[in-house]
């Protein structure tokens, strides 16, 4: 039966690669290297430069393919209408997966789809495999290897500890903060996926955000202190980033003021 390897690569430090990770390269055959397009094209480059890095396996080869581009919802729009994009989203992309395990794995063979951060935290990747298995047209084995997440990778440039002392952390996305503003049952939130720089938005300017970019990478950039203090320079930086390179892959943790601050 083929085997697919689900490989987290990390947040963009080619030196985050665990042995488990290497060793995981290097038992496959193919390796599939999505693009994004022109604009993201660093981020194909960076799974090239891993695998210049640290394939032997002389039998490896790579096959690179497109990733169709999500439609945006209706902005401002109802809930329904983001999950129906990301759906029909995922559906486009788990045909093209199921042509590439079909065409390019032989009957026993080993296949190897490298993931940014970790595959379990907010990729899609299973949740598209497990797609292509359901539909039954192609079978295949799975295993998954973790890899260190963007939220490590912020943690440990602003050299801090993701929690205090008693108190719980929430990871959430830029949405969910839109709709529902800083937890009330946790004294951090880690948010993910937010291009509007919503932290702006809060009421509560005393809050304390950690943020960072390209986390990890020559290109890394990092800001903290109080949102009323730093809010507008990370929207400003973030811009002028975003504008330079052509994308941005960023994050932030947000905490509420307490003595410990």
């Amino acid at each position: 039966m083929r085997k697919l390897l689900v490989i987290g690569i990390g947040a963009g430090n080619p030196d985050h690669m665990t042995v488990q990770a290497i060793s995981g390269l290097n038992q496959a055959d193919v390796l599939f290297i999505p693009d994004k397009g022109a604009k993201k094209n660093e981020l194909a480059e960076l799974r090239r430069r891993i695998c210049d890095r640290f394939v032997t396996n002389p039998k490896s080869r790579r096959v690179e393919f497109d990733v169709p581009v999500r439609d945006m919802p209706v902005e401002d729009g109802p809930e329904p209408s983001y999950r129906a994009t990301v759906d029909d989203w995922h559906e486009a992309i788990a045909a093209i997966y199921e042509g590439l395990i079909r065409d390019e794995i032989t009957g026993d063979g080993c296949g190897a789809f490298l993931i940014w951060g970790d595959p379990s935290l907010y990729d899609s990747a299973l949740r598209i495999l497990e797609r292509v298995r359901l539909r039954g047209n192609v079978a295949f084995e799975l295993e998954v290897i973790p890899g260190i997440t963007a939220v490590q990778a912020l943690a440990a440039s602003h050299k801090m500890a993701l929690n205090r002392i008693g108190d719980s952390v929430l990871i959430t996305t830029g949405r969910r903060l839109t709709e529902e503003g800083m937890p009330d049952n946790a004294g951090s939130a880690v948010v993910l996926l937010d291009g509007k720089c919503v932290f702006n938005t809060l009421a509560d300017k005393d809050v304390v955000i950690h943020w960072g970019a390209y986390l990890g990478t020559e290109d890394e950039i990092l800001i903290s202190g109080r949102l009323s203090d730093v809010g507008a320079e990370i929207e400003r930086t973030r811009e002028e980033a975003r504008r330079k390179k052509g994308w941005i892959m960023d994050t932030y943790l947000l905490r509420k003021p307490s003595a410990e601050d």
